[in-house]
């Protein structure tokens, strides 16, 4: 039985999203179809307190991230000494844990982001980071190498649940003018805790302060405190009224954009403008995943080898070479162990202050001149980079300053990625969209990316670290000639008039042909 509600309400209206004889199901969920306002009344809010409150509980989790990647990466030649507690290799720890890890990213970004798209984001990003919570805590207590690697895994299945979880909710959140902005820093955010974990690693890991088997253990200990603040701060954040109005739910999505409205009113003493447009919705409870695969192959065949392109890109240049920087200072420039978060701290400052400085240009001068800009100059950087370490002409300052400019533009670049996958498909798909990419593109670059480094890195020898960067370098540049052709002008644009909800029945905002 299908029924049309009413047009939503605005400031100040009575929140009811009804029409008479509508069909309602057990629970609050409703069928049939109605005609909403939401996505418009969500776009056209000023910047708020109730923005920052998203930020602030989805966005930090990226810092975790940053900070268990690069303590792992800082810790592999101490966990490999005498007395660390577990009987294991450097090589095995920025190896075979890194591609572990990577492992787990991509499985839970697949069943995580298949769960988000069919229960919701909240529930999904608060159930995420207790398994990330749960896994590094147990992670801080292990006795021997298989159980490392077990928590490894299962560290990383958390946080690629997180990647789709979060990222489709920050997207349906943020108002169109700023979502690139807001996207492109939030994953920069990951740099903050990469240089945090960088600099921390370093008393952590002085075995006259601590002992060999202690310092490392407290490393990941860090990271479970910072993550239940994290934790007691998300719980504030509301579900997507974007997800709840489609899947049956359009009171609760009417209360959480009248209660943004009403924030955003009382602090910027304004009255909201009631928006004109509206698009019309079949609801549904659940929709299948043949139905969704087959919208990203079909329907978008363009934009889904324009995914896999970025992805693949970056996370073989972050996987492998990046977050195996600390290997490569210890074999070539016998860098001690304990020293070399110093310098990883340093391209850490360039990770993080190219999708800061960057990322207001990807909503000005937009999407395709600032993805395909990055990509490419980051990519030929690189080359020249790799030239001059195998001609031997740099030392471990003036490497690290080649890193800090070539990452400044390639952060924003990956940042864009995630930012690109969340928006150019419809709504019903985002995280499981999300998920692919980040699964398909790391597994590609991430997993195959440190194994191939690591046995890179270990000849010892220039020639072949320098072909490791070469490859980073090329796929980048491929990424962002395919950003080129296919790229999306998704700047400034309603999520709906990106891509049409897959349940949407009588279009009434302007939408664009698919790529």
């Amino acid at each position: 039985m299908s029924s049309t509600a009413g047009q939503g309400t605005g400031p100040g209206g009575t929140g009811d999203d009804h029409a008479p004889g509508e069909t309602v199901s057990r629970g609050g969920v409703q069928t049939g179809t109605i005609s909403t306002k939401v996505p418009a009344r969500l776009d056209r809010l000023p910047w708020s307190g109730w923005h920052w409150r998203i930020v602030i509980g989805l966005g930090t989790v990226w810092i975790l991230d940053g900070l268990e990647v690069t303590i792992v990466g800082n810790i592999a030649g101490r966990l490999s000494e005498k007395g660390s507690g577990l009987a294991i290799s450097a090589a095995q720890v920025s190896g075979l844990a890194a591609a572990l890890y990577v492992a787990g990213a991509c499985t839970g970004a697949l069943f995580f982001g298949w769960l988000t798209d069919r229960h919701g984001r909240k529930k999904l990003f608060m159930l995420t980071l207790c398994v990330y919570l749960a896994a590094t805590a147990l992670t801080a207590v292990s006795w021997t190498a298989w159980f490392f690697f077990l928590c490894r895994f299962f560290t990383g299945f958390g946080i690629g649940g997180e990647y789709a979880a979060i990222n489709s909710a920050i997207d349906e959140l943020i108002p169109s003018r700023h979502r690139g902005r807001i996207d492109i820093i939030i994953n920069g955010s990951f740099w903050i805790g990469a240089g945090a974990g960088a600099l921390v690693s370093v008393p952590l890991l002085n075995t006259s302060l601590l002992p060999v088997n202690v310092g490392w253990r407290l490393a990941f200990g860090l990271g479970v405190v910072l993550g239940l603040v994290i934790l007691l701060v998300r719980r504030h954040v509301p579900e997507s009224p974007r997800w709840l109005f489609i899947h049956g739910r359009n009171r609760e999505a009417e209360e959480v954009v009248a209660e943004a409205e009403r924030i955003v009113q009382d602090e910027k003493q304004v009255v909201l403008d009631e928006p004109d447009q509206s698009i019309t919705i079949r609801q549904r409870r659940s929709i299948g995943f043949v139905t969704i695969a087959r919208t990203m192959v079909r329907l978008y065949p363009g934009r889904t080898v324009l995914g896999l392109s970025l992805f693949i890109g970056q996370a073989f240049l972050y996987n492998a070479v990046t977050f195996g920087y600390a290997t490569i200072l210890t074999t070539f420039f016998a860098v001690p162990n304990g020293f070399t978060g110093y310098y990883f701290a340093v391209i850490c400052v360039g990770n993080f202050m190219g999708p800061l400085l960057l990322g207001p240009l990807f909503d000005s001068v937009g999407r395709k001149p600032m993805i395909s800009g990055t990509y490419l100059l980051s990519g030929v950087l690189l080359l020249g980079t790799a030239a001059l370490f195998r001609s031997g002409a740099l030392s471990a300052v003036t490497l690290t300053l080649c890193w800090t400019v070539v990452l400044f533009f390639a952060s924003a670049g990956a940042s864009s990625a995630y930012l690109t996958v969340s928006e150019v498909f419809p709504m019903e798909t985002r995280a499981l969209a999300i998920a692919f990419f980040y699964a398909v593109g790391t597994a590609v670059g991430g997993i195959s990316g440190p194994l191939i480094f690591a046995d890179l890195v270990s000849t010892g020898k220039t020639a072949d670290t320098a072909l490791a960067f070469s490859l980073g370098a090329a796929l980048m540049i491929a990424a962002g000639v395919v950003e080129l052709f296919l790229g999306v002008k998704a700047e400034r644009r309603g999520l709906e008039s990106i891509a049409m909800p897959l349940t949407a029945e009588e279009p009434e905002v302007s939408g664009t042909a698919p790529a």
